[in-house]
């Protein structure tokens, strides 16, 4: 065993030596850039990414001037809009509450009969129906 096992690591080192002659080989055969023109293609990527960057940067910006006040005057709308809603419920629940008081005190003027008859039209109104056609 000792014997294979010397023999598997020569075969390494041969094979280490292969790998690393080989890749200074094809290292050699390159096409490596000119000093101008690693120069030239840096500086054209760099002015591209500044470029692009400025580019997001202003659109970045502008979206968000953009939501912020269109946030803030859809808000002001909604507002507006629902106190404008609150304010008209009121006036409707003011305006049932005086027809209410109204009505209450023109059934305290009225007879007896006619008194039941709009309590059963208020309680019951589909009754009242048939029973108004039916004294007609």
């Amino acid at each position: 065993m000792a014997k294979e096992a010397k023999k598997e690591n020569k075969k390494e080192k041969k094979d280490n030596k292969k790998f690393f002659k080989e890749f200074k080989a094809e290292l050699k055969r390159v096409s490596w850039p000119t000093r101008k023109q690693l120069v030239n293609n840096t500086v054209a990527v760099l002015s591209i990414v500044i470029v692009i960057a400025v580019i997001v940067f202003v659109l970045d910006l502008v979206f968000e001037n953009a939501n912020k006040f269109g946030v803030e005057k859809l808000k002001a709308i909604v507002t507006s809009s629902s106190s404008e809603e609150n304010n008209s419920d009121e006036l409707q629940n003011i305006d049932t509450t005086n027809t209410a008081g109204t009505e209450e005190e023109s059934t305290e003027n009225q007879t007896p009969s006619e008194n039941t008859e709009e309590q059963n039209t208020v309680e019951n109104p589909d009754e009242n129906v048939s029973s108004v056609e039916g004294n007609n």
